[in-house]
């Protein structure tokens, strides 16, 4: 590397603590469970020694975090949150909030915003929404991509090579097999109707409605779900709901159009 660096004029530069703590974080990013310190060590190729100061240096920065049963060390939503600050994201979520407080007040149901993120949906915004009470999930919260909702609905509207990377990234972090062809054949589905509305997997008495977030090249950045309360003494507005959530994301995808170009 260092030669080629030299061939094409370009000076190199060496940070041997940095290189270490981004290797550290890579692995565990890529890896389906917390990892020991020994685990770390041999995946890197380094000693214990080597990297031990670098675990409690990470540590202390909340950039992982330590199971004490398991001695185990995973990475915590700190990257993530980093992430949320850049200007691309900042688009996103200046241009999303206003509509999701107002999804909220047409249908007294709670939006939340969902991202891709390495595999996963990750929520990065919510506003509770409902007179008495509301169900919202903790921002941060992530799921395989392919085992939810609003991960079908952003890889439903995806070039078929850049869907293909992600559901492959999304496969890696499963412990099951994926079903490719039934995935394939929901996510047509999905294209076609524009949206997904379903029965929650989760929780009882839920109904997901889910919009994607079209960005300038025609794929979705982003997606809303509403987790739709179903109450007995009420009747319940599914059509319009998801009337209200098509209108919100088509406003946020053209507000984002010309900021992205």
């Amino acid at each position: 590397m260092a030669d080629d660096a030299k061939e094409s004029g370009k000076p190199t530069y060496s940070a041997p603590a940095l290189t270490k703590g981004l290797d550290v974080l890579e692995l565990l990013a890529e890896a389906r469970a917390p990892l020991t310190m020994k685990e770390i060590a041999e995946g890197l190729g380094r000693s214990k020694n080597e990297i031990f100061r670098m675990l409690i240096a990470l540590q202390e920065r909340q950039y992982i975090e330590r199971n004490a049963e398991t001695d185990a060390y995973s990475l915590t939503d700190k990257l993530f949150k980093l992430g949320l600050h850049t200007p691309s994201a900042q688009d996103l979520m200046s241009a999303a909030m206003p509509e999701l407080t107002r999804i909220a007040g047409d249908s007294n149901q709670s939006p939340h915003l969902v991202v891709f993120n390495h595999g996963l949906t990750v929520v990065t915004a919510a506003v509770p929404g409902g007179e008495d009470m509301a169900f919202t999930l903790r921002l941060g919260y992530g799921r395989l991509a392919t085992d939810a909702t609003s991960g079908h609905v952003i890889l439903a509207f995806q070039p078929p090579k850049v869907a293909a990377r992600m559901i492959d990234e999304s496969a890696a972090h499963s412990p099951v097999p994926l079903d490719r062809d039934a995935l394939e054949k929901q996510l047509r589905i999905i294209r076609a109707d524009g949206y997904w509305m379903r029965e929650s997997r989760d929780f009882v008495g839920i109904t997901d409605i889910c919009c994607p977030v079209i960005g300038p090249d025609g794929s979705a950045v982003a997606s809303i779900i509403v987790a739709y309360i179903n109450r007995h003494t009420r009747e319940s507005r599914h059509a319009y709901t998801l009337e209200v959530l098509r209108a919100a994301c088509d406003r946020i995808s053209m507000k984002l159009s010309p900021r992205v170009r």
